[in-house]
């Protein structure tokens, strides 16, 4: 089943959570139907860049090849082959220490996901090796463990980088909740942190919990079990989203609208497409321009953009005239539109494509300076 721009789950394990191509925005994608989700780590498609004489007028603009939003007070940066994480400040307080590195991820609770040749470990706040290089593949850590693949399972290590349970899965994902999604052969099931059953793998399709809500499919429709198992909201959709801001995303033929925690319609299924509700606001499709509705479905900011992203910490990116800046909840513009390509807001800082290069701004649209790599120098 195709997602929104959001917290999306990677099947595939082709790699970990990466800044490596970047990020983010045009067209609307397609339709959702059925069938298992597909992770990103970006909210938008990446486009092809017209570059504008931006750097000219500002004063040192901190820029890089690629960049990822900033997690944990840094974010992890690429110039030509140097890969490091800088602070909201602009200055590179970690420096990834072994050359082999390749690919790197966001740091989660202390660790980032690392990957050397053929092999995945994971690194310290120091950008030394906390867990060596010795796993097929592995994801970010959450409430204190990691799924990793060690031979042809999957199992799950706890930070010091110690199995806890033991490899035994086709597929694992991260846990929410005290409950993680596994796979075993066809079906899907979850355990608990323990690696006990907490709900039996019996699922033709299932996502992970979210809100206290997951997706999961009976024949050909879809519903939602709460953390036990049992059946919360009856599978009666084409399909089914992920719960956020305490409204899910669903799909009626072709069509979506969103439903509450207790399977409500709150918003009729006859939008062509929509984002998941995020500070109160989904981004929808509406006579092929994008706009803004509230929870109970009416338009907040009229549909005027080429995309629209989710809101992030009070503003959210959109596309005009070929150009991305970022509106507030008024749909007033905040930073006017002036970058080729533009991400969310994450600890206060955004990331923003200017002259084919990469940088940060503030929510005034403030670009980030700094010494990045050339500290070192």
């Amino acid at each position: 089943m195709a997602r929104s721009h959001r917290r999306q789950r990677t099947w595939g394990w082709s790699g970990v959570a990466l800044a490596l191509p970047t990020l983010v925005a045009c067209g609307p994608p397609p339709a959702a139907f059925g069938g298992m989700p597909q992770q990103t780590t970006t909210m938008l498609e990446f486009i092809n860049p017209q570059p504008i004489a931006l750097a000219s007028a500002m004063t040192s603009p901190l820029l890089f090849d690629t960049v990822s939003d900033f997690a944990e007070g840094v974010a992890l940066v690429r110039l030509s082959t140097s890969l490091g994480y800088i602070d909201r400040e602009g200055n590179l307080t970690i420096r990834v220490a072994d050359d082999n590195i390749t690919v790197a991820a966001d740091y989660a609770e202390g660790l980032a996901v690392a990957q050397a040749g053929a092999y995945f470990g994971y690194l310290d706040r120091q950008g030394q090796w906390a867990i060596p290089v010795q796993f097929r593949k592995a994801k970010s850590f959450s409430e204190g463990l990691a799924a990793v693949q060690g031979g042809t399972k999957y199992g799950y290590i706890n930070l010091q980088g110690e199995w806890v349970i033991e490899p035994q899965f086709d597929l694992a994902e991260r846990f929410v909740g005290d409950r993680a999604l596994v796979k075993l052969g066809e079906t899907y099931g979850y355990v608990d942190p323990a690696g006990r059953t907490a709900i039996p793998p019996e699922l033709r399709d299932a996502w992970s919990f979210s809100e206290s809500l997951a997706v999961a499919r009976i024949d050909q429709l879809y519903g939602y079990i709460n953390p036990s198992g049992t059946m919360a909201i009856a599978p009666t959709y084409d399909g089914a989203f992920s719960f956020s801001d305490g409204l899910a995303r669903v799909r009626q033929g072709r069509n979506f609208g969103f439903i509450d925690a207790t399977g409500a319609m709150v918003v009729e299924a006859t939008l062509p497409f929509a984002s998941d509700f995020s500070e109160g606001l989904a981004a929808v499709l509406i006579e092929g321009q994008w706009g803004y509705i509230d929870r109970t479905g009416q338009v907040a900011i009229a549909p005027s953009f080429a995309y629209a992203a989710d809101f992030s910490e009070g503003l959210a990116a959109v596309q005009k005239d070929g150009l991305y800046g970022y509106i507030d909840p008024k749909g007033a513009w905040a930073v006017e539109p002036q970058y080729t390509n533009a991400g969310r807001f994450s600890e206060g800082r955004a990331r923003v494509q200017i002259d084919n290069r990469w940088g940060f701004i503030d929510t005034e649209g403030k670009v980030l300076t700094g010494v990045g790599f050339k500290g070192l120098e």
